[in-house]
């Protein structure tokens, strides 16, 4: 049997696999088809394979919709039939289950397939799957494997981030970001290359084209968030429980990262559309507390096809029926009373200035990983006295000094450089943070992470 991989250049976000790449893979004569992270709701195209003679394994984890496909096995935890004592695996950490098994049923050492867990640890924090139970695992004996990894092309990787420090904010805002910019921009086979190569030449040409790869998504990235607020803005659609919008030229691979920034920002669930000939296709992020899976699973009428989970969703939708899906999908949010589901954010405790010390802060790390399900821990701290307030970085950040008695601490609030006009010295605030070491120039301080801050109540 011939043994390879093929990857499509960009897989339909949420439901993945395509007749395109079914006839490609035919083409090249292979009789065997593994899909990841993919293929639960591709029944269609698995019967494809079928027809030109492939055998297809799926594994997968997004929902599993009315029927699932007929495959020599069909691997995921959402199952309705299944008996899996954990249904948050990662697409990455189903896979390592299967050649967890492979590896039992041989007779392999654990060795054989435990030596993975720093690309399946990497896999898991990226997909923002919850961190907990067996996902938390995964994720702290994989970062410590990731600390000493083996893998040229991950060492590299590491290096070029600029990050000093090996934990899951590394992976998820250093790594991750620069193996996914290639599969966005089209050419995902680059970030498989790399971490598969032995050569140190091919390795720092690879690490190079993923940050070029990575730059340019942040560039087309921004380009499309300034288009989408300007359609909002000009159809009032932040007055709405949901937003959809649709346009022309947008980049499929940019499209899920924008939604989700989206709805960060006006808190209401969001679909945006890249309209190409007849079909418009894109993606969708939710809220908590509302389910947008099952909320597409109300509106299939309107659609050509969807797939995903409560929060992500991948969606293909006939241009003509934009404006039907559109209504049908608001009328669902109001009468699942969106608009009473408002932002909040969890304090862990309520503590005093005086108590914060580095061996406290030092003591939060035996929490970590930190990610979905397993936050940083978040505190409550009132009544502090501004002692000095600038913005950093062109006004995007604000940058505080605060006292409580004799008791000073430093204080950063990213992205919240607007309220620079609304607190002044000597003014008294409470606020809601996280902890951390800052270190700059050789020299460490303690710092609080600013999440929220309001004028203390007198």
């Amino acid at each position: 049997m011939k043994v390879d991989y093929y990857i499509p250049n960009r897989l339909e976000e949420g439901y993945g696999l395509n007749k395109e790449a079914v006839k490609k893979i035919a083409e090249e004569n292979y009789t065997l088809m593994i899909t990841v992270d993919c293929g639960i709701s591709c029944k269609e195209e698995i019967d494809y394979a079928s027809e030109l003679g492939i055998e297809t394994i799926v594994t997968d984890h997004h929902e599993v919709g009315e029927a699932i496909p007929v495959a020599i096995a069909v691997i995921d935890a959402k199952r309705k039939d299944s008996t899996y004592p954990f249904r948050e695996l990662a697409g990455v950490g189903v896979v390592f289950k299967l050649i967890q098994a492979i590896g039992k049923k041989l007779d392999l050492e654990e060795k054989e397939y435990l030596k993975y867990l720093d690309i399946v640890c990497i896999g898991t924090i990226s997909d923002i799957v919850p961190l907990k139970d067996e996902n938390r695992v995964i994720a702290k004996l994989g970062l410590l494997l990731v600390e000493q990894t083996k893998n040229l092309g991950l060492r590299s990787i590491l290096q070029s981030s600029g990050y000093k420090k090996i934990d899951s904010s590394t992976i998820s805002f250093g790594v991750a970001p620069r193996i996914n910019a290639c599969g966005r921009m089209g050419d995902a086979k680059k970030a498989l290359e790399l971490l598969l190569s032995k050569n140190h030449n091919e390795i720092n040409t690879l690490t190079t084209k993923l940050n070029e790869y990575n730059t340019k998504r942040q560039q087309i990235e921004k380009t499309i968030f300034k288009e989408i607020i300007e359609q909002i803005d000009e159809k009032d659609l932040s007055k709405k429980r949901t937003i959809v919008v649709s346009g022309k030229g947008w980049h499929h691979g940019v499209i899920g990262i924008v939604s989700s920034k989206i709805t960060e920002m006006y808190f209401k669930p969001s679909i945006l559309l890249c309209e190409e000939n007849e079909l418009a296709k894109g993606s969708g992020r939710s809220i908590p507390g509302f389910d947008l899976y099952n909320a597409l699973k109300e509106c299939h009428e309107s659609i050509e096809k969807f797939g995903g989970h409560s929060m992500a969703i991948g969606i293909t939708i006939a241009k003509n029926k934009i404006q039907e899906f559109s209504e049908k999908f608001e009328e669902i949010a109001k009468q699942a009373h969106t608009e009473e589901i408002v932002p909040t954010i969890p304090i862990d405790a309520k503590i005093k200035l005086e108590e914060i010390n580095k061996d406290m802060v030092e003591s939060l790390k035996q929490l970590e990983p930190f990610g979905e399900a397993n936050k940083t821990p978040i505190f409550l701290i009132k009544n502090l006295k501004i002692d000095s307030i600038r913005t950093l970085s062109e006004g995007k950040h604000l940058k505080l000094t605060l006292k409580s008695n004799n008791t000073i601490i430093d204080a950063i609030g990213f992205n919240l450089g607007e309220l620079i006009n609304e607190y002044v010295i000597g003014e008294k605030i409470d606020l809601a943070g996280s902890l951390e070491i800052n270190s700059y120039g050789g020299m460490e301080s303690l710092q609080i992470n600013i999440k929220d801050i309001m004028r203390g109540v007198k």
